[in-house]
């Protein structure tokens, strides 16, 4: 990865604990896919943009309804529980 690339993530990075107010070292928690029958999904707000089958790695569960991830693009956002199925 060249210099250019690794500074980039880092702003990317430093957004999105500011956007969603995390705290701490991002981790991935596991990865889980988006339901290959789920209808395609632009994102609004803090919600991440979503394509069938698409793999999605899980920062933080939430709550009993989101997930807070981040998709290949490293764009990072909030994901209903009901569309995701583990790997």
């Amino acid at each position: 990865m060249t210099l250019k690339a690794c500074k980039k993530e880092e702003k990317m990075d430093r957004g999105f604990q500011k956007k969603f107010k995390f705290e701490g070292s991002i981790k991935v928690l596991t990865q889980m896919m988006v339901d290959p029958a789920a209808t395609e999904k632009r994102g609004r707000a803090k919600n991440l943009p979503l394509r069938p089958g698409e793999i999605l790695d899980v920062i933080q569960f939430t709550n009993q309804e989101q997930i807070l991830c981040r998709n290949s693009q490293r764009r990072y956002g909030y994901v209903p529980r009901a569309v995701m199925l583990p790997l």
